[in-house]
């Protein structure tokens, strides 16, 4: 996952720097409000792929004494300032120019149609990254919908990136309409118009987004699919007579820690309950090598005994 994330971000990287250079010089020549919106978007973008790339290297750091788990969690807070950029400086700036527009308007009057010549081009190359992400994401969402892989998903690059490229292919799309129809009027408040639709636009995206990686930081349990295999590998060892109950959590996007008391027989020897538990840590390995943490406790089952009040395999949360 990890790779195909940051082979989406490279490309998104360079198709955004690319476009943000385009689209400052249009607006350097036509004073466009809609394409002011769109190089601000565009230079954000560049950035935020740049933050992704940042959190995805430094997430790779050895664990040390005070971060005895290692640093995993460290792509969900750069994905979280992504959003915080996409917000402020794309959305707000969007909207605050959009307003000024319409209270102030004016057509195109230089090098007219420039702006639909570079807004078309942003479109196809934006068009070639978001094909890239939607292949890497392909690889790895399997038969799930779209919607639920973004939400469920643990690692945070390839969300990120597709909800950016939407955004930015439905942002250009709404710059073109804007500035046609201020160019075929001569009438600036379309252009305004535009831009604040943009805005609006990123102010959602980087609130879902926002939302989305709050609660990856503040710590999400294994998907219901991975939970399943290690329920699946712990009641299939021999020597456990049942699963009392497990607990799982993200430690990162590749990094699962998983904690469970396991019911062993209670003539059970002290060297026998300790290779059951090495078998099942074996197991667990085996079926979901994201395991990286594994905890045991061996507990012997009494029918009174006070039971996890969550299922072992809970539904996949929903933010």
């Amino acid at each position: 996952m990890a790779g195909g994330g940051n082979k989406a971000v490279v490309a998104a990287l360079l198709a955004n720097t690319g476009i943000a250079i385009t689209k400052f010089a249009a607006w350097g020549l036509t004073q466009s409000a809609s394409m002011l919106a769109e190089s601000i978007h565009s230079l954000a973008d560049a950035g935020n792929q740049v933050l992704l790339l940042v959190g995805s290297k430094r997430a790779k750091r050895e664990a040390d004494e005070l971060h005895q788990f290692g640093f995993g969690r460290e792509r969900y807070v750069y994905s979280f300032i992504v959003a915080i950029v996409l917000f402020s400086v794309g959305g707000l700036f969007a909207l605050y120019e959009g307003w000024h527009k319409i209270h102030d308007p004016h057509g195109i009057d230089d090098w007219k149609w420039v702006p639909v010549a570079v807004l078309v081009a942003a479109i196809v190359m934006e068009t070639l990254s978001f094909r890239t992400a939607i292949v890497e994401a392909n690889k790895v969402r399997g038969h799930v919908g779209w919607a639920k892989f973004i939400r469920n998903a643990r690692s945070p690059e390839l969300p990120v990136i597709l909800l950016e490229d939407f955004a930015a292919l439905t942002g250009l799309v709404l710059a073109l309409i804007g500035v046609v129809l201020t160019l075929v009027t001569g009438n600036g408040v379309f252009d305004g118009l535009g831009s604040m639709a943009i805005g609006a636009l990123l102010v959602c995206v980087a609130i879902f987004l926002a939302i989305e990686m709050k609660s990856l930081l503040l710590g999400e349990s294994a998907t219901r699919e991975s939970q399943q295999k290690i329920v699946d590998a712990i009641q299939n060892t021999p020597g456990v007579q049942r699963l009392i109950h497990i607990k799982t959590l993200h430690l990162g996007p590749e990094e699962i820690l998983v904690a469970a008391k396991l019911a062993v027989e209670s003539t059970a020897t002290s060297a026998a309950i300790a290779e059951t538990i090495d078998a099942a840590e074996r197991a667990i390995r085996a079926a979901e090598p994201m395991s990286v943490h594994i905890y045991l406790e061996p507990d012997i089952f009494h029918e009174n005994h006070t039971p996890d009040p969550r299922p072992a395999v809970p539904e996949a949360p929903s933010h």
